[in-house]
């Protein structure tokens, strides 16, 4: 791979300096992670050179082996890379570093060798980020540094980097570090960022500046431009002493520069790596560092491949420029970029510092976050020695020792074996396991496992295998595991269990099998009971009008809907559905069924025998649903609760759910007066169950699932089975466990447990910015970025239009979109305190539809307002190609 400027070869530009960093007073590292391996546990130091703290590795990772460098080594380069952690046993380990979901971060990995095995052994192994290659390090020279950079948007709460043993010599690390950027900057299309060169320009001193003097610790590497026919310019002012750039490129680097000798144009070029798939992004930092006079001007073009690129620029005194590229570079064998001056400048082009990152495309799906909590909390119950780290299923290879996972195109694997034999286990069998919903093979045999055999391994529906052998287990087998193992579905292994019987051989505890299931019939009767008289006893409250109501109007769409609510058989369920013959949609619960009721239309949710938590979920639906009652929520027709046969009978939505619409899955296209008006309605439906509702009321799962529209486009909310009903204390919170979906859960909840109403109103930001993007919360691309993260960078250029669905081609009115985006921003704020109630979104967005209104009731195409420039930035600050 070649690259450089007049064909120059970098590479041993960037090797130089690597280990010489200027001294300098340290300053906030917030958001720093350093992390320097191979240092004794629980150990600390502060570089000297750069004034950065660093921690040991030790409470990252359970493997490896600790070394130290060559007393030659750590007499020249940085602290950090004074020890190594090898790898000789394990194909792949890995280091799990808790990170800020959803930040985007420079991510270094840096590998010096220092002859620290004594033998001089150059090895070569692969890096990976997560499940996905992120580069390979091939060690040349045991006294440079090999350093991997790559900026990435985390998922998760949770960081991997693994090092994976090809074969070629055993892994190693020296230092792992982390620099929190922000999300306005590096953006791309798709893809994360590696790096493929940094140079600090004009520079003709060997350190490389890094932190303090660049605030996101990026490395400069110096270039000397007499080796390029440019010339040195340099200034002993400060740049950008008011910082104005979210790049921040540092003031030492941005004070030198360089510009052609002969007056000519500055010319540089790489190689691409691979023509037919390599994609690059290029930043070029500009400065005017020389006081101009009078009669002096400067300004000049940029052309790439010979086809204008940018300009006229005409760099600012003392004030950074950063012109970057909006979409990769692909399809080229070579990049040339010329610089050269306009026609009325006096002097040539000037050119400060430059990046390019070549774009990593990281495909590979994680696998599915309730497996990897469930086998992670299994780890840790029992203390697992394998090297179980990383992903536990992918990549395919590497997958964990006793799992076997599926993998079905690009959604996430599940883990569907776990062969846990002979791994000295002891204890109770783990309930943790009864989350690994689609096991389907389980052996514990050869441990030391005690007490019952749960009833919860007769939940897990898809298992065909249970070898529960040579263990301590006592008591009976539970009855459902027995049937199933009879009639063939379940090969049930519980041989060499003294203390074990199955439910045919256990005489002598007759008794006591007969006592629970007693119990259980008298519970489920109970239950049964309860139920009903809740059902009764709001039936007679309503009659009495003392239901719960936010206003005087009548909530009802359908009047006949209340007067048939009432308990129905399992047998004509079956019949209102025809046999449940058309599906609807599915989901954690169960299936939803499309059924009628005499000439009435209604949807039938069935709870799934394979849901562990929906009995829980159904118990707490009909609760709610029978003491509330508002146009926005969703209206129970009726239910049905005969044995394991448990459904709702729901109101029918002609025209499904939000995300339909949004996704595109729906011929239809929302326009935006339909789509403030939905987002009107459920925002109202929120609003009731906080301030309508005595207690009040947390939904908990607001998302455009949970939106359902009918026949009008009329919006209700619907799935109520994780709602919380708040105490009459004067509590600000209720402690519980988190529930939720990923991308719509309030962060404050997720690390406090700490659940309040605006939980709910977070949930709702993100559903709203949803109705205006058309975009998914989460991107479904390797990136997996936020919605709201997207919207904050294009809000930060002022681009609105490019916010609001292209679909709509822009026939909206300005005012209103810039509005409903400022209140949805306000409701995904990271801290509670600074969201809205949600009536005070209500408000807001009755604003936003008025002004739509009045715009259509006008009859134009377009409000004027839409030919405004909407491009609101500092053009001091940033800037991009246009295209002409």
């Amino acid at each position: 791979m070649a690259m450089g400027f007049k064909h120059f070869n970098f590479f041993a530009l960037m090797l130089v300096g690597l280990g010489l960093i200027v001294a300098v007073h340290a300053q906030d590292q917030s958001g720093f992670i350093s992390i320097a391996c191979g240092v004794p546990a629980n150990s600390s130091f502060t570089d000297d050179t750069t004034g950065i703290n660093y921690i040991s590795d030790a409470t990252f990772i359970d493997s490896g082996v600790s070394k130290s460098v060559s007393t030659d080594i750590k007499a020249t380069d940085q602290q950090q890379v004074w020890n190594v952690r090898s790898f000789p046993q394990g194909n792949r380990n890995c280091y799990t570093i808790n990170v800020t979901g959803g930040t985007k971060y420079l991510i270094r990995a840096t590998f010096m060798h220092g002859n620290y095995d004594g033998k001089g052994n150059l090895p070569q192994f692969d890096l990976y980020l997560g499940p996905n290659k992120w580069d390979t390090v091939k060690v040349l020279n045991s006294s440079i540094s090999v350093i991997k950079e790559l900026i990435d948007v985390p998922s998760w709460n949770y960081i991997h980097v693994c090092l994976v043993n090809t074969g070629l010599g055993t892994p190693f690390i020296s230092a792992i570090e982390l620099r929190p950027l922000k999300n306005t900057t590096y953006i791309t299309k798709a893809g994360s960022l590696a790096l493929f060169l940094r140079v600090d320009v004009g520079s003709k001193t060997s350190p490389a500046y890094r932190y303090p003097y660049d605030v996101y610790d990026r490395l400069w590497m110096p270039l000397d431009s007499s080796l390029l026919n440019w010339t040195d310019i340099r200034t002993s002012l400060t740049v950008d002493s008011k910082i104005h750039n979210d790049y921040h490129p540092p003031s030492i680097v941005m004070s030198t520069a360089a510009t052609p000798i002969d007056d000519g144009p500055m010319e540089f070029n790489w190689n691409s790596e691979d023509a037919a798939t390599a994609e690059y992004y290029i930043y070029i930092h500009f400065a005017e560092i020389v006081k101009l006079q009078g009669n002096q001007s400067r300004s000049f073009n940029i052309t790439l491949n010979g086809k204008y690129w940018y300009g006229p620029l005409v760099p600012d005194y003392l004030s950074t420029i950063s012109l970057y590229s909006p979409s990769a570079l692909a399809g080229q064998a070579k990049y040339d970029f010329s610089i050269f001056k306009t026609e009325n400048s006096t002097l040539p082009p000037i050119m400060n510092a430059v990046e390019i990152y070549s774009v990593k495309y990281l495909l590979q799906s994680e696998t599915d976050q309730g497996d990897v909590d469930a086998i992670a909390k299994i780890k840790s119950t029992y203390g697992i020695k394998r090297i179980w780290q990383g992903d536990p299923c992918a990549p395919k290879g590497y997958s964990w020792e006793g799992l076997n996972c599926s993998y079905d195109g690009d959604t996430p694997p599940r883990i569907t074996s776990l062969n846990l034999s002979s791994s000295g286990l002891v204890g109770n069998i783990s309930a943790d396991i009864s989350n690994l919903v689609m096991l389907q093979y389980l052996d514990l045999s050869n441990n030391s496992l005690t007490g019952s055999v749960p009833d919860f391994l007769s939940q897990l529906q898809n298992l065909r295998v249970l070898n529960l052998e040579r263990n301590q287990l006592s008591g009976s087998i539970p009855i459902q595991l027995n049937e199933r193992s009879k009639n063939g579905s379940l090969s049930l292994s519980v041989g060499d269990n003294p203390n074990l019987c199955g439910s045919d051989s256990c005489n002598k505890k007759k008794s006591n099998v007969v006592v629970p299931i007693v119990a259980s019939l008298g519970g489920l009767l109970i239950l049964a009971f309860i139920v009903a008289a809740i059902f009764l006893g709001i039936r007679i409250k309503r009659r009495e009008q003392h239901v719960i109501m936010v206003d005087n109007e009548s909530n009802f769409q359908n009047p006949s809907l209340e007067s048939i609510q009432r308990q129905f058989t399992y047998s004509e369920l079956l019949k209102m559905t025809n046999n449940f013959e058309r599906i609807l949609g599915k989901g954690g619960f169960g299936t939803v069924y499309r059924g009628n009721i005499d000439d009435t239309q209604v949807a039938v949710k069935m709870l799934s025998p394979s849901s562990v938590q929906g009995f829980q979920q159904f118990q707490s639906e009909v609760k709610l649903l029978m003491r509330v009652h508002h146009r926005n929520l969703t209206t129970l027709v009726g239910y049905c609760y005969e044995g394991t046969n448990m459904g709702l009978i729901y109101e029918y939505m002609a025209n499904g759910d939000l995300e339909e619409h949004l996704s595109g899955e729906r011929a239809n296209i929302l326009n935006w007066e339909d789509r403030l008006r939905i987002a009107t309605d459920a925002a109202q439906g929120l609003e009731y169950l906080h301030h309508g509702c005595k207690p009040p009321i947390v939904h908990r799962d607001v998302k455009c699932t949970n939106i359902l529209l009918n026949e009008n486009f009329h919006a209700k909310l619907a799935d109520f089975g994780l709602s919380k009903i708040f105490p009459t204390d004067g509590g600000t919170h209720v402690s519980t466990v988190v529930a939720g979906t990923p991308g719509y859960l309030d962060p404050e909840y997720y690390i406090s447990n700490w659940l309040t109403e605006k939980s709910d109103v977070y949930s709702f930001g993100v559903v709203l910015l949803e109705i205006i993007t058309s975009r998914p919360a989460i991107e479904r691309s390797q990136e997996r970025t936020h919605v709201s993260q997207w919207v904050s960078s294009m809000l930060a250029q002022g681009d609105i239009k490019n916010i609001v669905d292209p679909r709509l081609r822009g026939n909206f009115n300005i005012n209103s979109a810039w509005k409903a985006c400022e209140i949805a921003m306000a409701c995904v704020s990271p801290t509670s305190t600074k969201r809205p109630t949600m009536s005070q979104a209500v408000a807001e967005l009755k604003e936003c539809l008025e002004t739509e209104l009045a715009r259509t009731k006008k009859g134009l195409e377009g409000d004027s307002t839409n030919s405004i420039e909407m491009l609101n930035m500092n053009l001091t600050t940033e800037l991009r190609p246009l295209a002409r």
